[in-house]
C-alpha cells in the first residue's frame, strides 16, 4: 500500500485479507476465462466462489467432470478436492465474496455494435449484494470507459462510495486456449483501478495469483491496451491475407514467402494466413473500438478495412474450392466436400466465431454435399448465427475416396494428414497442413 494515500478501513480491511490469502474470491462466469482463473486462485490457496447461470457448468463441477477439454484431464475433479472452491448458481452467495471478478462474454450485436448484456446483468447481480469491503473487477474485453461509465453508476446507485466503502478496477483476460508452455498463472496481467485505491487493492490480489502484475494508471489504459493486443494481431492477420489472395494470382507461395521473411532477426513478426479469424477476442475486439471511435466522430479506417478483409476469407476460401473442382470439370453444386476441422484454432474443441460454420453455410447454399471431421468436436453445435446439423465423420479411405474435394479448415496435430495424402483425391489446405507430409502424395494439393 501507498503510504502517501489515506486508506479507508475498508481498504485496509480487505487489504490484510488478501495479504493473508483470507480473501474470499468469486468469479462470475465459469468460461474459457473464468474456470481457469478459478483454478489459479485455488492453487494460490485462496477460497473461491465460482458463479455461473447456466446451471450444467455447476452440475458438471460437482460430479468433478469436465467440460473445457483444453485445461487437461481431471482439471474439474482437482478443483473440487481441494476444499477451498464452491460452485454456485444462487447469485446471493457472491455477498460473500470480498473480491468479485466478472468473467463474462462481450460479443456483437446484429449490426456489429457491442453488446454489453452479460458485463452489464452481471454488474446488477453484485450490485444487489454489494457490502463495504468487496472489490469487483472486470476481466472482459471490451472499449475504453466500460469499467467506469457503464459498470460504476449501477453499483454506486446502492449508496456506497467506491473508493471508500468498495473497490472497482479493470484488467483484461490473456487466455489461450490450447496455448503449450503457458498457464493462467504465468501469463503477465495488466491491472488497472478506477481510482488509486481500488488499484492498490486489485494489483494486491492478483499479485499473489499471477506471477507478473503490470499496474497501469488507469482502468481505461488497460482496457485499451487489450484492444490494441487483439487489433495488431487482426491487422496484421489482414495484412498476410491479402497477400495470400494477390501472390495465389501470381502463382507465389506466400507460406515460403513468410518463411523466408522470418530469416531476418528485427523488424518483422510471422503472422500467417487462413480461411478466416474465429475465437472470442480477435474477430469481435475490433468492432469495440470502431463502434466507440464512431461515437466520439472518428472512423477508424486502417482496422475497418482489416476487418473486411479478413470477413471475407471464408468466402475467397469457397471460390478456390470451386475453382479447383471447375479444373476437374466438376461444379460446386452437387459435388461432396469433406471439412477437416472445424475448431477456431488447432488443438481445442472450442469453436466460437470459427470461419468454419460460414464455409459449411455458403457451400450448402450453392448446394454442396458438406461432411466434416474433426476428432475434438463431435458435433458442430450451435451458434449465435449458426445452425448447422452435423456430426464429426470417421476419418478413413472410405470417406477420403468418396468426397471430390477434402478442405482443411483447422490443421488439429493428431489429424492423419498422411492418409489424407494418399486417399484423398483432391485437398484444398488453408492452412498449410499438407506440406509437412514425408514422401510422396497421391492427392492434388491446392493452397487456399
Amino acid at each position: 500500500m501507498n503510504d502517501s494515500v489515506d486508506y479507508s478501513p475498508a481498504a485496509k480491511a480487505l487489504h490484510e485479507r488478501i495479504l493473508a490469502r483470507e480473501a474470499r474470491v468469486g468469479i462470475v462466469g465459469l468460461g474459457y476465462v473464468g474456470l481457469p482463473l478459478a483454478g489459479a486462485f485455488d492453487d494460490a490457496g485462496f477460497s473461491v466462489l465460482g458463479f455461473d447461470v447456466d446451471q450444467r457448468k455447476i452440475d458438471f463441477l460437482e460430479r468433478g467432470e469436465d467440460y473445457l477439454l483444453h485445461l487437461g484431464a481431471g482439471f474439474s475433479k482437482k478443483l473440487t478436492a481441494s476444499g477451498r472452491f464452491e460452485a454456485s448458481s444462487d447469485p446471493a452467495q457472491l455477498a460473500t465474496a470480498d473480491a468479485i471478478l466478472l468473467c463474462v462474454p462481450t460479443p456483437l450485436g446484429e449490426h456489429n455494435e457491442p453488446d454489453l448484456k452479460y458485463v452489464l446483468d452481471s454488474t446488477r447481480l453484485v450490485a444487489d449484494v454489494l457490502r463495504p469491503g468487496q472489490l469487483v473487477v472486470l476481466e472482459s474485453t471490451t472499449y475504453p470507459g466500460t469499467t467506469r461509465d457503464e459498470m460504476l453508476p449501477i453499483l454506486e446507485a446502492c449508496g456506497l462510495k467506491c473508493g471508500e466503502d468498495f473497490f472497482v478496477a479493470y484488467s483484461p483476460e490473456r487466455e489461450d486456449p490450447g496455448r503449450v508452455g503457458t498457464s493462467t498463472g504465468t501469463i503477465p496481467k495488466l491491472v488497472g483501478g478506477i481510482d488509486v485505491v481500488s488499484g492498490d487493492l486489485a494489483t494486491a490480489l492478483y499479485d499473489k495469483v499471477i506471477s507478473q502484475v503490470h499496474r497501469v494508471p488507469s482502468a481505461e489504459i488497460a482496457e485499451a491496451a487489450k484492444l490494441l493486443e487483439n487489433i495488431y494481431r487482426a491487422v496484421n492477420i489482414a495484412l498476410v491475407n491479402e497477400m495470400k489472395v494477390v501472390l495465389t494470382e501470381m502463382n507465389v507461395d506466400v507460406w515460403e514467402v513468410i518463411k523466408a521473411a522470418a530469416t531476418k532477426p528485427f523488424g518483422f513478426q510471422a503472422f500467417y494466413p487462413g480461411p478466416g479469424l474465429g475465437g472470442h477476442c480477435i474477430p469481435i475486439d475490433p468492432f469495440y473500438l470502431t463502434w466507440k471511435a464512431k461515437e466520439i466522430g472518428h472512423h477508424t479506417k486502417f482496422i475497418e478495412l482489416a476487418g473486411e478483409i479478413n470477413s471475407n476469407m471464408p468466402r475467397y476460401v469457397v471460390e478456390r474450392v470451386a475453382e479447383a473442382l471447375n479444373e476437374r470439370s466438376r461444379s460446386l453444386r452437387g459435388s461432396s466436400v469433406l471439412i477437416i476441422g472445424i475448431a477456431y484454432k488447432p488443438d481445442i474443441d472450442d469453436i466460437r466465431e470459427s470461419p468454419a460454420a460460414e464455409i459449411v453455410e455458403l457451400l450448402q447454399a450453392r448446394g454442396v454435399d458438406v461432411s466434416y471431421h474433426d476428432p475434438l468436436v463431435a458435433k458442430f453445435p450451435s451458434m449465435r448465427r449458426y445452425q448447422i446439423e452435423l456430426d464429426s465423420v470417421d476419418l478413413d479411405r472410405a470417406a477420403l475416396e468418396a468426397a471430390d474435394c477434402v478442405l482443411i479448415v483447422t490443421n488439429h496435430r493428431q489429424i492423419d494428414y498422411a492418409l489424407i495424402g494418399e486417399h484423398a483425391d483432391l485437398v484444398v489446405d488453408t492452412r498449410n497442413a499438407m506440406a509437412a507430409i514425408e514422401g510422396g502424395v497421391k492427392a492434388q494439393i491446392v493452397k487456399a
